[in-house]
């Protein structure tokens, strides 16, 4: 899959993260119901980070280990702001909203 150019960078401690659709299908093949479709999905990847928050003397503080491009994250369902770029749903929220870091 091609690379496609994001036009949007995140600043300060903002980051930018594609959700991932929630299954439908356990792994088993049971299907889960469906009383929460069209819910806020909880997981996403990271697409991109800002530098960093800064502190009360204006050093940045970089993102916690793990905090990466490419990472497959769980966040808070209602934190983040959800922005549309070229037709592509996207979430910008803060490190603070990231509940867990997915395992490969």
């Amino acid at each position: 899959m091609a690379k496609q150019s994001l036009k949007l960078k995140p600043v300060g401690e903002y980051i930018l993260v594609k959700p991932l659709e929630q299954e439908e299908k356990t792994a088993s093949g049971l299907i889960l119901q469906t009383s929460g479709k069209g819910e806020r999905p909880q997981k996403g990847e990271i697409v991109a980070l800002g530098t960093g928050k800064k502190d009360d003397n204006g050093k940045v503080i970089p993102f916690s280990e793990g905090i990466n491009p490419g990472t497959k994250i769980i966040f808070k369902k209602y934190s983040p702001e959800e922005i549309e770029i070229d037709s592509q749903k996207y979430l910008l929220m803060k490190e603070t909203d990231i509940l867990a870091v997915l395992a490969d």
